[in-house]
């Protein structure tokens, strides 16, 4: 009577199939976009940083990472002196300047 509400159970075979070089292929295959989408744009967009802070000169005007405008009165090794107004100079990382502004833009604002 037992038969008749509850089918018998039998445990499956283990299969014979190799799964671990599918599984080597998907984890190069992921490491292959990771590098393409994470890894390499992030390491060009830091070279890009780097000459545009190698690149900065006295007279630049320069946006901070803060929002700060400014012109660069002086320029060292590691920081950089910027006018933000008349008489009012800010001392600032160099790492701290996102972008390098057009000759001129401090005077339109």
């Amino acid at each position: 009577m037992t038969d008749f509400f509850i089918n018998d159970a039998w445990a499956q075979g283990a299969s014979q199939q190799g799964g671990g070089g599918s599984f080597l292929f998907m984890m190069i295959f992921f490491f292959i976009i990771f590098y393409f989408f994470l890894i390499r744009p992030q390491m060009k967009q830091a070279k890009e940083h780097k000459q545009l802070v190698g690149g900065l000169a006295k007279g630049d005007e320069v946006v901070t990472n803060g929002g700060m405008l400014g012109k660069i009165n002086q320029v060292g090794d590691n920081f950089i002196v910027l006018e933000v107004a008349k008489d009012t100079e800010v001392k600032v990382q160099k790492s701290a300047v996102s972008a390098v502004l057009p000759k001129g833009t401090l005077k339109t604002l």
